[in-house]
């Protein structure tokens, strides 16, 4: 059985993990109801943990917050099989260096902003992130097995590759607006945090 958290772990790694989001997006990433989420993010804010953004909506961590979401974290993972997110995560790092230049060809072309007039040239870069995506499978699937909290990440992403395969062009490299690149950023985030990988050291942006 995959080691599974509690709603509030859930919610409070999720905030974590985001930064900034929106009760729905939480919702997402925790495949929780939203009024679920919304009492857990009260909860927090009561703890002096997360603060409202009313002006677009936003939650956030407090300082206090990210210090208390570190000592969660280690309890939350305290006897979990991280050995397996550990032999894993070399291939989903050469993946991630894939999915790095596939964005790059997404975005440019011959050192020039895409203008995505040519449908070939489009279909082409697409037709490759539905292969990347095929091959994250696998591995957001032995994530799952290890960590309850990492299986919607298959789901998110393929649900993702789908909708840009079907011309919804903004969900390849789109900001915070539920893109592939957001989910596949949340994932390397949720590993980072996990295994407690320094990013810098790692190199992988």
């Amino acid at each position: 059985m995959p080691h599974g958290s509690t709603p509030s772990f859930l919610v409070f790694h999720a905030l974590r993990v985001k930064g900034f989001a929106k009760v729905e997006v939480i919702g997402e990433l925790t495949a929780l109801p939203a009024g679920q989420v919304a009492g857990e993010l009260g909860r927090l804010a009561d703890a002096g943990h997360a603060v409202f953004r009313e002006q677009r909506a936003l939650w956030q961590l407090t300082p206090a917050g990210k210090e208390a979401h570190a000592a969660a974290l280690a309890d939350d993972v305290a006897g979990a099989p991280l050995h397996e997110l550990k032999a894993a995560y070399p291939e989903f790092l050469d993946l991630n260096g894939a999915f790095k230049v596939l964005c790059g060809d997404w975005q440019l072309r011959d050192g020039q902003p895409n203008d995505h007039c040519d449908r070939a040239y489009d279909a082409a870069v697409i037709e490759r992130l539905r292969g990347l995506d095929a091959a994250a499978h696998p591995l957001c699937r032995q994530f799952g097995s290890a960590l309850e909290r990492f299986d919607p990440y298959g789901r998110r992403l393929a649900a993702v590759a789908e909708r840009v395969s079907d011309g919804e062009r903004n969900l390849f490299t789109g900001v915070m607006c539920g893109s592939y690149h957001d989910v596949w950023m949340e994932l390397h985030e949720d590993l980072i945090l996990t295994l407690g990988v320094d990013r810098a050291a790692e190199g992988s942006f």
